[in-house]
This record gives structure tokens, C-alpha cells and sequence, in this order.
């Protein structure tokens, strides 16, 4: 009767924990990206009344006798499956969809969380809106042809070029519309537009067409510091045929020459009033960093700039374990590297078996209510059914005690 209470003793401290674990995930049903964890219960040892025996030629075999001593709880694991996205309408907030961890820094540790939630710092830095910590992944670089990320680098914390500005020189300029093929040789016909210096500066330019025969017109620009000139051959059918050539304005006040290209392969000429002129430039005034966005599925983040420039600025690094369920949970939905989760791989969204970056979403928790319901009961009938067995025995040892009146 004395074993029977410390067996059922053994219970009621296994499903005390079973509630505490049940509690736990139940609280946190509405916590971004919760990994509700379930608990795993084993015999304790027996004790053995009789070995039994093997069979003889004359008998058979007897099983061994043994006595249970209770249960206790082996294991609290996680669930690590995937939650629901649940869309914010915020560009700050991102979830993974499959496989993967944000990658946080305070200080000089890193830590690992499926909650994407952050925020822009006074000084630019994408951080976890509950502590701070700072964002990783990789900021690009100018190579001269364009902003590049180097994802073989290490990580560094995001910072986003707050207070920065921008222009862009023109290298292009496309031209369209019709040259009156009607027109006498010696004809002329001005396009005056715009183009942007390597400041930002609008540099007016004037292109001067003549005709030069009945399949060619000669262009010259003309302009403060501007230079340049050719020819423009058409076919029989007044369609563009060869021709173009570059235009240079010299800089001034600080800013390089600018050299662009004219692209003349939407001009005709036909039997129809003159109509020439620039359809697009590719240069830019110069403009400030206004607002940025993060790119689906891979996590490239885009500056934007009051110009209507986007200008690649970094991108997001997630981390992938062997074993995800080995990490160790700490506060504020963060985790650490445990000794069985494994090293930690890093590299860009889609990659490695990495799933892919949903901005604007955050992933809710995997709390199954349902199942959470039904564990609870579980773990309330069976504390209540082993203090049941505790009353039970105590009354048996009274009766054993009253045997003495």
C-alpha cells in the first residue's frame, strides 16, 4: 500500500507537468510564430517479484513477476511545423514559409527566431520590435556597374541609407516619332529635351535634323557645353535602318561630362508632318531615400527614393539547422544554438532547402486549441485518478490499523 502512493505520487508530479506544458502552449496560442510543445511520459522502473523460468522438457515456461513503480515525464520536444501567415499590410513585418530562422544580433551573440517583426531604428537599422536586436544579412556594395550582394561574405546588421540622396546621369536617350519624308533636301527639324548630369542637374539639349537625301537625315546637338553629331539611314518603307551615335555634355559645377547614346529605332519617315521627340531618358534628379520594400520570396530589400529610384540595399540571411527541434528556447520568441540542434548553415531565401520570405505576413503560432482542449482533460483525469488511488490506499492502511481495536 506504501508502494502504491509513491507510485501514484510519481503520476501526479508527471501530469502536474503534462497541465504546466498544456498551459503553457494555451497561453500562447496568439504569440507569432509559438512552437507549441507536447509532453512524453515512460515507465519507471519495476520491481521484480519473480524472475520466471524457462521451459523444460517436463514444463513449461513462467513469466517474470513485476511490479511498476509509477511514471515520470522523459521529454518536452517542440513541434517545429509550420504556422498559418496572417497578412499586416506592414512592409517592416516578414514571415518564412518552410524552412528556416532570422538571424538577430544584440551585442555579439546571435540569435534565431521565426518571428520577423521589425522595425526601423532613429539610426536605420531593421530591428526585432520587441528587444531591439538588430537584424542580419548581408548590405550591398557599388561595383561600379551597379549594386551588388556578396552573400559569401559573413552577415552584418541591416542598415538602411536613411539620410542618404541620389541622382543618376543620363546613358540613354530613345527617340520616336516621324521625319517628314516630304521634306527638301536641305530641311530642318528641332527636338529640344532634357537630360540629367551626374549631380542630378537637368542639362537642356537640341538636336538638329537635316535632310541629307532621300534615305538620310544628319543630326547635330547643340547646347551649353554640348557636342555630338551622325547620320540616320532609312529603307525604302520609311522604317529606321541604321544610325545613332552618342552626345556629350560637358559637366560643370562639379559634375562629370555625361556622355549618352541615342537610340533612334522608333523614328520613321514617312509622307507626314514632322512628330520627333525623346520618349524616355534613363537619368534622374537627384532624390532622397524615402521608404523601402522587401522583395518576395527572396528577401532583397529595395530603397526608394523621392526620384522614383529603387536601389538595392542589402539583403535578408536566414539560417537552417539539422535538427530545428534541438534549439533552446529562450525569452522573447528567440532561439539559441542547443547541443543537438546542430551547426548553424546560412545563406539567402530558396536556397539550401531554405523556404522563401513573405513580407507584409508573420507567421502565427501552431497551437492546436483543439488538441490542447483534449490534452487537458487527459492530464486532469489522470492526476485525478492517481489522487484517487493515494485516498484509496490511505483508507486500505486505516483499515489495516483498525484491525488493532
Amino acid at each position: 500500500m506504501i508502494r502504491s502512493m509513491f507510485t501514484a505520487i510519481s503520476s501526479l508530479s508527471a501530469h502536474k507537468t503534462y497541465m504546466d506544458v498544456v498551459s503553457d502552449n494555451l497561453a500562447n496560442v496568439n504569440t507569432t510564430a509559438f512552437k507549441a510543445s507536447r509532453a512524453k511520459f515512460q515507465s519507471q522502473m519495476a520491481e521484480m517479484l519473480s524472475p520466471g523460468s524457462a521451459p523444460t522438457t517436463e514444463i513449461g515456461g513462467i513469466n517474470p513477476s513485476q511490479i511498476g513503480l509509477g511514471a515520470r515525464m522523459t521529454a518536452v520536444t517542440p513541434n517545429m511545423s509550420q504556422g498559418s501567415l496572417n497578412a499586416t499590410s506592414r512592409n517592416t513585418d516578414m514571415a518564412v514559409q518552410g524552412n528556416g530562422y532570422f538571424m538577430y544580433r544584440n551585442d555579439i551573440d546571435i540569435f534565431y527566431a521565426r518571428d520577423g517583426a521589425t522595425q526601423i531604428d532613429a539610426e536605420g537599422y531593421l530591428v526585432n520590435e520587441a528587444n531591439g536586436y538588430r537584424l542580419q544579412g548581408w548590405l550591398a556594395t557599388d561595383t561600379g556597374s551597379g549594386m551588388v550582394v556578396d552573400t559569401t561574405q559573413p552577415t552584418e546588421d541591416l542598415q538602411l541609407p536613411l539620410n542618404t540622396s541620389q541622382a543618376r546621369a543620363t546613358a540613354n536617350a530613345y527617340l520616336g516619332g516621324n521625319l517628314d519624308s516630304t521634306a527638301a533636301i536641305g530641311d530642318t527639324y528641332d527636338v529640344t529635351f532634357g537630360v540629367y548630369d551626374s549631380l542630378g542637374a537637368l542639362q537642356t539639349v537640341t538636336l538638329t535634323y537635316t535632310r541629307a537625301s532621300n534615305t538620310t537625315w544628319d543630326y547635330a546637338a547643340s547646347g551649353v557645353g554640348v557636342s555630338g553629331s551622325g547620320t540616320i539611314t532609312f529603307d525604302a518603307n520609311g522604317q529606321y535602318s541604321a544610325g545613332g551615335g552618342s552626345v556629350t555634355v560637358t559637366g560643370s559645377g562639379g559634375a562629370a561630362n555625361t556622355v549618352f547614346a541615342l537610340d533612334f529605332a522608333d523614328t520613321t519617315m514617312l509622307a507626314s508632318t514632322s512628330d520627333n521627340a525623346v520618349t524616355f531618358q534613363d537619368g534622374l534628379a537627384a532624390g532622397s531615400f524615402t521608404s523601402f520594400k522587401i522583395a518576395n520570396p527572396s528577401g532583397l530589400i529595395y530603397g526608394i527614393f523621392t526620384n522614383g529610384e529603387q536601389e538595392l540595399v542589402g539583403q535578408v540571411a536566414l539560417a537552417s539547422f539539422t535538427n530545428p527541434a534541438g534549439l533552446e528556447r529562450i525569452t522573447q520568441n528567440m532561439f539559441q544554438e542547443g547541443l543537438n540542434s546542430g551547426t548553424p548553415t546560412i545563406g539567402t531565401a530558396e536556397t539550401g532547402g531554405r523556404g522563401s520570405i513573405n513580407s507584409g505576413y508573420l507567421e502565427s503560432s501552431n497551437v492546436d486549441l483543439s488538441q490542447e482542449f483534449t490534452n487537458m482533460i487527459i492530464a486532469q483525469r489522470g492526476f485525478q485518478a492517481s489522487s484517487r488511488v493515494i485516498t484509496t490506499s490511505d483508507e486500505m492502511l486505516q483499515e489495516l490499523v483498525n484491525l488493532k481495536r
